[in-house]
């Protein structure tokens, strides 16, 4: 287990999900978390219950697609435990439609939110972390992002714009003692992808069970996958891993394209 003792960490998106699974387990590891979402009821009930484990967490609201929300949360964070040591960037939504038939409403809640909402955490971090001399930003983006997936050409296109963003963050910031990378995930077995689900003629069990068959270690992932894979990239362990995406497939990427 990577050594996040005392650390304070940030999660957006992190009340669902990859995001609940890296809020338990940083927690649980002894970070001091804020976790922040736009699901009040669940994020609050997720702090109590780390909070009555004898864990430190705090739920923050913020829709990571307006400023002033996510100046709020990086603020509630400093102001609660006196400094910022990381953030993993994870708020997202996914969306699926062919380009002839997305809308540009549809195009600009994709973004706002996947794109817009990585930019403004970073923004607001970035000045934190650059002012204590150091820190960490984990962003989590898609195989959507390096593959041809089928119906999510604007959600691809927006993690892949986040992918690229972390590349010039690592240019531009890590002079100053603060490192970015991501990870990107797979096939995960989450509330999100339960609902892609709806529309199918199959059930949605049939339809994870023929997905897990063609990946190479046969299973989905689990949120559990990815948070153990971020908790790396946050610690100190990690010092010398910089502007890199780690994918977190269970092998997807190998398969061959027929």
């Amino acid at each position: 287990m990577s050594n996040l003792q005392d650390k304070v960490i940030l999660v957006t998106g992190g009340t669902s999900g990859i995001g609940e699974a890296c809020t338990e387990l940083f927690a649980r590891a002894g970070a001091k978390v804020v976790t922040s979402s736009i699901q009040r009821e669940a994020g609050e009930a997720l702090a109590a219950r780390l909070t009555d484990e004898g864990c430190q967490c705090v739920f923050q609201y913020a829709d990571v697609s307006n400023e002033s929300d996510v100046e709020a949360m990086v603020a509630a964070a400093v102001d609660r435990f006196g400094r910022l040591d990381a953030v993993h960037a994870n708020a997202g939504m996914l969306a699926s439609n062919r380009i002839t038939d997305v809308t540009v409403e549809e195009f600009h809640r994709l973004f706002n939110v996947n794109v817009l909402g990585a930019v403004l955490t970073s923004k607001h971090a970035v000045r934190v972390m650059e002012k204590q001399g150091g820190g960490v930003i984990v962003f989590t983006t898609s195989v959507a992002a390096d593959i041809g997936f089928p119906g999510h050409a604007v959600y691809a296109a927006s993690k892949a714009a986040v992918a690229a963003m972390i590349r010039s963050l690592t240019t531009d910031h890590s002079p100053g003692g603060i490192r970015f990378a991501g990870v990107s995930p797979g096939t995960i077995d989450t509330p999100m992808l339960a609902a892609s689900c709806a529309g199918f003629d199959k059930p949605k069990d049939e339809l994870y069970a023929e997905v897990a068959r063609k990946i190479p270690v046969q299973r989905m992932g689990t949120p559990a996958d990815v948070a153990r894979t971020v908790a790396f990239l946050i610690s100190d362990e990690a010092g010398f891993v910089n502007g890199v995406i780690v994918p977190v497939e269970g092998g997807t990427m190998c398969l061959p394209p027929w």
